[in-house]
C-alpha cells in the first residue's frame, strides 16, 4: 500500500520546474512513508520571508488544504507530470517542485529560493513562481509534500 508524505515546503526541481496559475512535528518515517508537518510549516515561512523582502503581507498556512496537496504530489509523482492534479484543492495558483532528492525539509528551502531568484516580469513563463508567491490576489498558502520509495521529493505549493 502507497503511504503518503506529508510535509509544509515547497521544492523546485532544477531547471525543469513550473508554475501554474490564474493570473507540532508528528514524527518522520523512511521514505514512501509519512513526514512530519513542520516541513509544511517551514515551507509557508519561507514563502513569507520571501514576501516580507518586499515589504508583502504574510500568507497564512492554509491547513485544511495540506492533505490534498500532498495527495495531489502525489499523482504527479505517480504520473510523471508537474501540475497534472492542478485546480483539485480550490487553489487559483500553484507551484511545484518535481523530484527533488533529500528530504521535503532539507530541499524545500533551494526549491523555493530558485523559484523567486526568477524575479519580477510579466512573462508568466519565465516569471510565474515568483509571480505566484508575490501575489497580493492570494492571501493563504498550502504546501505538501510525496516522498517516493526511491527517495524523490514532489512539493506542491498551492495559493488561494
Amino acid at each position: 500500500m502507497r503511504s503518503y508524505a506529508l510535509i509544509t515546503a515547497a521544492a523546485l526541481f532544477s531547471l525543469s520546474s513550473t508554475a501554474c496559475g490564474s493570473d507540532s512535528d508528528d514524527g518522520a518515517e523512511s521514505s514512501g512513508g509519512a513526514v512530519s508537518t513542520s516541513a509544511s510549516a517551514l515551507c509557508v515561512d519561507l514563502i513569507n520571508k520571501h514576501r516580507a523582502s518586499i515589504m508583502l503581507p504574510p500568507y497564512q498556512r492554509w491547513e485544511d488544504a495540506e492533505v490534498c496537496s500532498s495527495e495531489q504530489a502525489e499523482a504527479d509523482a505517480a504520473s510523471g507530470s508537474p501540475h497534472g492534479a492542478f485546480s483539485q484543492c480550490g487553489e487559483s495558483a500553484q507551484n511545484e517542485c518535481p523530484g527533488w532528492a533529500g528530504k521535503p525539509e532539507e530541499m524545500i528551502e533551494g526549491c523555493l529560493q530558485m523559484m523567486w531568484d526568477e524575479g519580477p516580469g510579466e512573462d508568466f513563463s519565465k516569471h510565474g513562481h515568483f509571480i505566484n508567491m508575490s501575489s497580493t490576489e492570494y492571501t493563504m498558502a498550502a504546501c505538501g509534500f510525496f516522498e517516493t520509495d526511491d527517495g524523490q521529493v514532489w512539493s506542491i505549493q498551492n495559493f488561494k
